[in-house]
C-alpha cells in the first residue's frame, strides 16, 4: 500500500512508469495545467504553489533526498510554472511548454545543476522550479516573437 507521501511524490503513481518517469510526471503536469489554464492563471498559479508545498513535504516524508526516479512531483511543479507563460491553451503552446521544460530539466544548465547537487527535499524541488522558470522565460520570448503560438 502506498503512503500518502509516496502518492503525492509520485504524482498519483505517474512516477512508477517503467521508462521515463520524469517525462510522465511532466505530462501529468501538462494535463493538470491545461485543464486549469482554461479557468485562468490564478488557478494555475495556485496549483503550482500547491504542488511545490506538497512536493517539499512529500519528498522529505518519503525519504527522497537523493531524488529517486519515482519522485516526479517536482516535474509537475516545474511544468506548471512553465505553463504560466501561456495566455491560453493552444496545441503549439502546450508542445513548446512541455519541450522547453524537459530541455531545461534534462540538461540542467548553470544554477539548475547547482540545485540538483543538493541532496535534500529543497534541492529535489528547486532544480525543477528553476527549470520551469527558465522555460517560462524562453516561452514568453517565443510568444512575443511568434504570437501565433498562443492563438
Amino acid at each position: 500500500m502506498m503512503t500518502p507521501a509516496a502518492f503525492i511524490a509520485s504524482a498519483g503513481g505517474a512516477g512508477y512508469a517503467p521508462k521515463a518517469p520524469g517525462t510522465f510526471g511532466s505530462l501529468a503536469g501538462l494535463l493538470i495545467g491545461a485543464l486549469l489554464l482554461h479557468l485562468g492563471h490564478i488557478p494555475l498559479f495556485g496549483a503550482a504553489v500547491t504542488a511545490s508545498v506538497l512536493g517539499l513535504w512529500s519528498v522529505w516524508a518519503a525519504g527522497g533526498q537523493n531524488d529517486p526516479g519515482w519522485i516526479v512531483i517536482d516535474e509537475v511543479a516545474g511544468q506548471l510554472i512553465t505553463m504560466l507563460a501561456l495566455p491560453r491553451v493552444t496545441l503549439p503552446g502546450l508542445i513548446l511548454a512541455f519541450a522547453l521544460f524537459r530541455l531545461f530539466d534534462i540538461t540542467k544548465p548553470g544554477p539548475i545543476a547547482a540545485m540538483d547537487r543538493r541532496h535534500d527535499a529543497f534541492g529535489v524541488m528547486a532544480d525543477d522550479w528553476l527549470a520551469g522558470l527558465a522555460a517560462f522565460l524562453v516561452l514568453l520570448i517565443l510568444i512575443h516573437i511568434f504570437p501565433a503560438i498562443s492563438r
